[in-house]
């Protein structure tokens, strides 16, 4: 028995021979291991290499083991930071299989006939032939492989054989520049490789060159859709209002309808191999200019030259000042608000908004319960047909055939043939002399001149006839008290509901449009303050009419007179202080 034997039995005890002979069967014939019954899954990894058992590799590192004893496995990773792209990573990792069978089949067949070369040495030798012993064995080798888009670069070294020579730098960087890999290095892995303990069969990311990116091509943003879509929107209350399509797409002058992103450059990349990778520049986009649109300075804006209705007519945008409404204003055109002027061949149907920022022209009947509004000139064709809660205004002109049970409100002048039972506001004149030229019913205020044909009827029908002051100011408070009224009137049901989330958030709404409403009606009366001065200076208005029947009532400033008896060619205006109907 040996020393070592000895120290052994001390330590451990003597065994016997049988077990000392199961020892290395065991080790030859390992038992199998017991599945756990639950394992956590760990994912392969895809960038690894995996080789048979009878692949040259492993041929080439059993011998180094035999020789070196000691040798870590050998481990072919393409990716081991995860910095590749995993399409680069699969089509590289097919490649390097076919190309590592190959290198390593080359080493092995030179290593066993470097052997056999060796054996003959001997026998010849023991002959005597052989006089001075030469130096066997193989050279470390590094084996760069390169991407097939010459932008990554592996190496993997085979170690030497026998009395070969170990890698040293120097040797590593004459296999590189052999190679041509000249881009990208990683050179303080260059530096390590040389004494790494892994720097045998293990595969290294040596180098990667710079990918060339190419330019982004011009694009449009578009502010407007192209393609006109009914939306419908849905209030707090979960209903929604089929009146309001959002058909028309408003514009203001110089307004960005859409803006272009320019396209970029491309740039450049660089191989490994030091060699230019071109890159494409990105493609130019123009802006789809149409009717109406400018380019903007800096060119990289379509703008608006006129305020209207932006469409797209399959090339480009065009600004339409005039909306045209071919037939009438309903549920397929939804309400409509627009800041040009509107052309409506049809009549405007019950329920249904129209507001435009120029002019308006009906060419039909403003329907009872309908509201149309003008920035500028508003032409109703047929007549204004009313039930009390339609409302008309006009920030210049109105022109129309008849108006009837109808609220209408005009900045400067209102002409027509008739006026049955409306509420009129004018801050110019009334002129009511063509056709019938009839005031019958209701109430008439005009800032300087009302003249009719007829005023009031032979049954005595209530009408008034108001003249001087601020018609349309006046106008705009009552709807503003009236508005403030109904909102508090709406605060007070509310604060007698019980207390929820939805309540306080209807609360708050109230409360927002209630200070809003304080406010405007706090501007006018300081609007009709200011304005008074003025008033005091100005002529009051008149009245002039072919027939006054009695039950007229004329009212000039807080003077007021009823007629008694029918008057023809009556003229009726302030003299003194006082009413006087000649």
């Amino acid at each position: 028995m040996s020393m070592k034997d000895k120290i052994k039995s001390i330590l451990f005890g003597t065994k016997t021979e049988d077990t000392v002979d199961e020892e290395p069967r065991a080790q030859q014939e390992p038992a199998e291991l017991e599945t756990p019954e639950s394992t956590d899954f760990i994912p392969e990894d895809p960038a690894l290499i995996k080789l048979s058992g009878d692949h040259p590799l492993n041929q080439l590192y059993n011998l180094r083991r035999k020789e070196a004893g000691y040798l870590p496995a050998p481990r072919l990773c393409l990716d081991e930071d995860g910095v590749l792209a995993p399409e680069l990573v699969q089509k590289e990792k097919n490649r390097l299989q076919g190309a590592l069978r190959n290198v390593c089949s080359f080493r092995l067949k030179s290593t066993k006939g470097n052997g056999n070369k060796r054996k003959k040495d001997k026998d010849k030798d023991k002959d005597g032939e052989n006089e001075e012993e030469k130096p066997s064995g193989l050279d470390a080798l590094p084996w760069v492989f390169v991407s097939g888009d010459r932008l990554c670069a592996w190496v993997m070294v085979f170690p030497p054989t026998e009395q070969g020579q170990e890698l040293s730098r120097d040797l590593l960087w004459q296999a590189l520049e052999e190679q041509g890999i000249a881009y990208g290095l990683d050179e303080r892995l260059v530096d390590r490789l040389s004494h790494d303990e892994n720097r045998y069969f293990t595969l290294f990311l040596i180098a990667r060159g710079k990918p060339a990116f190419d330019g982004k091509n011009g694009n449009i943003v578009d502010y407007f859709p192209r393609v006109v879509e009914r939306v419908l929107e849905v209030d707090e209350y979960d209903q929604v209002d089929y009146t309001a399509l959002n058909l028309i797409h408003n514009v203001k002058e110089g307004q960005e309808i859409c803006r272009l992103i320019r396209p970029t450059e491309g740039e450049p990349g660089r191989t490994v191999l030091d060699q230019e990778i071109p890159a494409k520049s990105g493609k130019a986009v123009p802006l789809p200019k149409g009717r109406n649109t400018d380019i903007s300075e800096d060119g990289d804006a379509l703008v608006a030259s006129v305020s209207g209705h932006v469409e797209f007519t399959g090339r480009s945008f065009q600004v339409k000042p005039v909306l045209d409404i071919a037939g009438d204003v309903d549920f397929s055109t939804g309400n409509i608000k627009f800041l040009g002027d509107v052309n409506i061949k049809g009549d405007v149907l019950t329920g249904f908004t129209v507001r435009a920022m120029g002019s308006v022209w009906v060419g039909g009947v403003i329907e009872a319960g309908s509201t149309v509004e003008a920035g500028g000139d508003l032409t109703v064709v047929k007549g204004i047909l009313g039930d009390g809660t339609t409302t008309v205004r006009a920030h210049r002109c109105i022109f129309s055939k008849y108006i009837e049970n109808a609220t209408i409100y005009a900045r400067e002048n209102l002409q027509t043939d008739a006026i049955i039972n409306g509420s009129i506001y004018c801050d110019g004149d009334v002129l009511v002399r063509s056709g019938r030229g009839t005031i019958m019913g209701g109430r008439v205020w005009a800032a300087k001149k009302v003249s009719a044909t007829t005023v009031g009827s032979k049954s005595e029908c209530r009408t008034a006839i108001a003249l001087g002051g601020l018609p349309c100011t006046n106008f705009e408070r009552e709807q503003v008290q009236k508005e403030l009224k109904e909102l508090e009137m709406e605060m007070e049901k509310l604060e007698c509901q019980l207390d929820s989330p939805v309540k306080a958030s209807l609360i708050s709404k109230v409360r927002v449009k209630l200070n809003t409403a304080e406010l405007r009606l706090q501007q006018l009366e300081e609007d009709l303050q200011d304005i008074q001065e003025e008033l005091k200076d100005r002529e009051e208005g008149r009245l002039e009419c072919g027939v006054a029947y009695a039950g007229t009532e004329i009212f000039i400033d807080d003077e007021m007179v009823r007629l008694r008896h029918e008057e023809r060619q009556c003229i009726a205006k302030m003299v003194c202080g006082e009413i006087v109907v000649m």
